[in-house]
């Protein structure tokens, strides 16, 4: 049993072993210690964390960024595809606007400002963020609408010329058409599962 001591606080006396106040005290210590560990290894949530694959570079696409990508010109109201580079940290989007597609609203010297909407709660947000012109390029989302209109003009002008009525709208894709199988030179062979063979 340990030694005995005699603690005076506010005018009271509490006598207590010094072995308990020891226990207590490596009690709170390896407590706190735990704690501490606990905040230091939980999940990482850094501006680019979980981006390893993400901001990574394309298959055989490593190196030098190709002359191209600088001598695109891009005019406000043109539609772009947010692709980060990994090998520019400048002018770089956030991993929200990875993969988003926006329209140009302001140019500067090397970068572009674009107009992203981002679901925030129940509504979307105009975001407006500067990107460097290697993160961005020209979105093919509208150039399909863009060749229908060509060809549904020159359908028009040719129905007109000719007095026939068009359909320009897409029509749904329609179910086969009905065909008769003749059985004449073609008997109907019965199908089985070729037998299990072994080469052991």
């Amino acid at each position: 049993m340990g030694k005995s001591y005699v603690i005076k606080a506010k005018g009271a006396s509490y006598k207590g072993h010094i072995t308990s106040i020891i226990n207590h005290s490596i009690i709170f210590t390896f407590n706190r210690l735990q704690q501490t560990q606990e905040e230091h290894f939980r999940n990482s949530r850094g501006y680019r964390s979980g981006t390893r694959y993400a901001f990574q570079r394309d298959f055989k696409k490593h190196g030098a960024i190709p002359l191209s990508t600088y001598l695109k010109t891009y005019k406000v109201g043109d539609i772009v595809d947010i692709k980060a580079n990994g090998s520019i940290q400048k002018g770089m989007p956030h991993k929200y606007y990875h993969g988003k597609t926006g329209i140009v609203y302001n140019i500067t010297r090397s970068s572009v400002g674009v107009i992203v909407n981002k679901i925030v709660g129940h509504r979307y947000l105009e975001k407006r963020v500067n990107l460097r012109v290697e993160h961005v390029k020209h979105s093919k989302c509208r150039q399909e609408f863009l060749d229908r209109v060509k060809s549904n003009n020159a359908k028009r002008a040719e129905a007109k010329a000719n007095g026939t009525p068009v359909q320009l709208k897409r029509q749904p894709v329609k179910p086969r058409e009905a065909r008769v199988v003749a059985t004449v030179g073609n008997v109907p062979q019965t199908l089985a599962p070729v037998a299990y063979e072994t080469f052991i």
